[in-house]
């Protein structure tokens, strides 16, 4: 009987093992993981955009966000394993189709006008490893204060225009946020194809409005360094 009852209780968890496995063996299954995890990671990006533009409301609102976004120490971690787990997953599963592509085309494309593809699809690879490093960056400069003088902590009011006076960290954010743009104009409408939504009338609307998207969220994060070195945010 006890037999029985462990058997019944371990083949849910053997079974859901073995499609989790399966799925991520299967070209399909990396594609459909890399749109989920993309779809987290892209309400992050806007959410984090909608938090730090709250900068230019003054510095006693961009302080309390700062201070309401670590009240929950526990909430925090929650969130900030989910996105590790996030990028982990769209990452490995990114470069691995990458690189099963190289493979299976070894030789490139003698005329890419016959490609149909953009500027966004072609440097997604690319994009997507600057973005793995400056998040690096970003965490040791702006969260644990690296290249930050005076940082105070849980004081973007103070540590983010200290952090953009300096004018490489700047520059380095503001190319990020580029890839950033690009990153997202090619995820955000390939997503919807890689889970199955894909219409000849819709295609082209999804298309531009991942554009859109895209580049808003580009400037609105460039606009930041861009402020700071113009003195308009002090």
């Amino acid at each position: 009987m006890s037999v029985a009852s462990t058997t019944k209780t371990a083949e849910p968890e053997s079974s859901s093992a073995v499609r989790l496995v399966l799925l991520w063996e299967n070209s399909v299954g990396k594609k459909a993981l890399m749109a989920v995890t993309g779809i987290i990671l892209a309400l992050y990006v806007l959410a984090h955009l909608i938090g730090n533009l709250q900068i230019y409301a003054g510095a006693e609102k961009i302080d309390a966000y700062a201070r309401f976004l670590h009240s929950n120490p526990g909430m925090l971690w929650v969130a900030r394993i989910v996105l590790l787990v996030a990028v982990l997953t769209h990452a490995t599963a990114g470069v691995i189709l990458w690189l099963d592509k190289q493979r299976a085309r070894p030789v490139a494309y003698f005329d890419r006008a016959n490609v149909q593809s953009s500027a966004a699809s072609r440097t997604m690879i690319w994009s997507g490893i600057v973005i793995l490093l400056f998040v690096v960056f970003h965490v040791a400069n702006l969260t644990l204060g690296a290249a930050v003088p005076g940082y105070e902590e849980v004081r973007p009011s103070v540590n983010v225009p200290t952090a953009f006076h300096v004018g490489w960290a700047a520059a380095i954010y503001i190319v990020a946020m580029v890839g950033v743009g690009f990153h997202l104009w090619h995820g955000l409408y390939s997503l919807f194809q890689s889970l199955g939504f894909r219409h000849p009338r819709y295609t082209p609307f999804i298309r531009s409005v991942a554009a859109l998207l895209a580049t808003l969220v580009a400037l609105g994060n460039i606009s930041i360094p861009v402020a700071v070195l113009a003195g308009i945010l002090q």
